[in-house]
Order: C-alpha cells, then structure tokens, then sequence
C-alpha cells in the first residue's frame, strides 16, 4: 500500500538556526560600551553639562557591571539548547536597567522634534546614551530570539498566536487610558495656570504643543481604530491605502519606553524626597500635588501608548509564511 508522507505537524517542527550575530553583536557591545565607561571612571569623563551627567539610576561602576552582566547573558542565551527561562528573565531585567539608565534620552528626543534642544543637551551625554539603548536593544532581541526558538511551535518564525484578527477589549482600555493620561497633564497645568509657559512665543513651542496633543490623543487612538490600518477617505491620495505600521509603531514604542522610564524615575525620586522632606516644589511655583498629578499622568499614558503599540503589532505583522500564523 502506498503511503502518503505528511509533513511533520508544527508542534514538532525544529526551530530556526540561532541568529549568530547576535551574539557577536552583544558581546561586542558589552566589551565596547563597558571599556568606554570604565575609562572615564579612571581617566575622565567629558564634560555633560548642567546635569552632570549622562545616565541615571544605573551609574559609575555600576554601569561597568551592568555591561559585563549583558556580555554573560548573551553568551549564555546563544549557547543554550533548551528552554532557559532564568537566563530569558535575566535578559530583560538589564534591558530594563539599561533603559532606566538611559532615561534622559526622552528630553533629547523631545528638543530635536521641536528643533530646539534643552540647554543641558550635550554630544557626549547624548551618543552615551544612545550607546546604552543599543545595548539594551541587541539583547532584546537575543532574548527573544531565545523565546522564539524554544517557546514557538513554529519552525519559521516562533509564532505561537496568530496574526490579524479584532482589536481585543484590553487595547482599547489602554489607548483611552493613554489619552487620559495626557488630558490629566493638561488639567494639572490648567489648574496651576499657564503664566510660566509662553504659550506664543517661539515655532519650537507651537511644535511642541502640536506633537504634545498628536501623541497623547491621535497616536494612541490610531492604534486601536481602523483608520490607523487604513487611511481614511478624507485623506489625500493615501485613502484606501494601508498605514505602514512603522508609522504608528516607531514613535508610539519611542515615547511609551521614555515616558515610562522617565516618570517612573520621577515618581519614584518625588516619593523618596517627600518621605525625606527634601522635596523642593519648584522653586515654590507649583504646588508639590501639581508634581503628583502631572508626573503620574504622564506615567499612565506611556503605559497605555505602550500595551496599544503591542496590540497594534501583533494585529498587523505579516503572517509566517510556514505556519500562516
């Protein structure tokens, strides 16, 4: 009797060959980075302005050891050969670390969308910066090319959920939470006044104003609704046509991970100084529950730009072509 030979069924499909790169890549980086930093500890470090600095929470020696603690993890991730849910966990909480650090790099990005940077701005604290969010980025993704190898049921690319499909309930929470988050920073500054902010003076400002509202209210909501898939019929030429999700997806990821990092670190410093009574309101302008409210929505609307980003990127990725997942 002939036999039909079926493929093997995707619980048991092998997994993707390891991405070696990546390995390389962090090492490389952990080495690099780590060097740089120790020899300004022993050396001298450049001049970083009225700050004093270029990262936060995670500094001096600390960093050194953070570096050499992601070189480790990446020779551990590309050499395992099994499910290593301790070196996966491992793995996030110094992209976590490494992302706290690089919290000020929120005010960077800021000055340059509004073509005018802040007075504390300055190259060595910026490209240090940058070199600790690429850290933390090449062991992202080692980590979860880790996930994808041995969680997925997926030889092509780790899928274990599928592709399209309706906006769930949660996302929708999260993208209107997102926009009360940004309403409640307006209604704290509205509560205390604008008279020490020039509301008309200055194209950076009016920049500033205009992105303020683009990503508190049409960011967040073009992640959950239609027209953020698909241009809407009273847009010129593009109606009809497919919104490319880096559109969304970039900026939305950007400021979520520096809004949480930044006011996390805020709020956390404001509790601290308030339990010491070292907390200094402003020079005595606001009002210490003006820092509260404002600190805590802008917290609230990182984490709800945040989960709608994820939402949105599992909704619209393309299906693998080997499982159509």
């Amino acid at each position: 009797m002939t036999r039909l030979l079926l493929p093997p069924p995707a619980a048991v499909r092998p997994a993707r060959s390891r991405p070696a790169w990546l390995l390389y890549a962090v090492v490389a980086w952990a080495v690099g980075y780590g060097t740089l930093r120790a020899g300004w500890l022993v050396v001298e470090a450049p001049s970083f302005g009225p700050l004093g600095t270029d990262l936060v929470v995670v500094t001096g020696w600390w960093s050194v050891a953070l570096c050499a603690a992601a070189g480790v993890v990446g020779v551990g991730l590309a050499r395992a050969r099994t499910w290593r849910p301790v070196l996966a966990g491992a793995a996030w909480a110094v992209c976590a670390a490494l992302l706290l650090s690089c919290a000020l790099l929120l005010l960077d990005l800021v000055g340059f969308l509004i073509l005018d940077p802040s007075p504390a701005f300055t190259l060595a604290g910026f490209l240090s910066r940058t070199g600790a969010l690429a850290g933390a980025l090449l062991l992202q993704a080692a980590a979860l090319a880790h996930l994808r190898r041995f969680r997925g049921d997926c030889g092509g690319r780790g899928r274990t959920r599928s592709s399209g499909g309706p906006v769930p309930g949660w996302a929708g929470v999260a993208a209107w939470c997102a926009v009360a988050g940004c309403l409640v920073r307006l209604a704290a500054q509205a509560a205390v006044g604008f008279g020490d902010v020039p509301l008309t003076q200055g194209v950076s400002l009016a920049l500033f104003e205009v992105g303020f509202l683009l990503a508190g209210v049409l960011l967040p909501l073009a992640l959950v609704y239609h027209w953020g898939t698909v241009w809407p019929g009273w847009v010129p030429l593009l109606a009809g046509r497919r919104v490319p999700r880096r559109l969304l997806l970039v900026p939305a990821a950007a400021f979520a991970v520096g809004l949480i990092g930044y006011f996390g670190i805020g709020l956390a410093q404001l509790a601290v100084e308030t339990a010491t009574g070292t907390f200094d309101p402003g020079g005595g302008r606001y009002p210490p529950a003006f820092f509260w409210v404002a600190e805590s929505g802008y917290w609230v609307w990182g984490w709800g730009l945040g989960v709608a980003a994820l939402s949105h990127h599992l909704r619209t990725r393309r299906p693998c072509p080997r499982c159509g997942r």
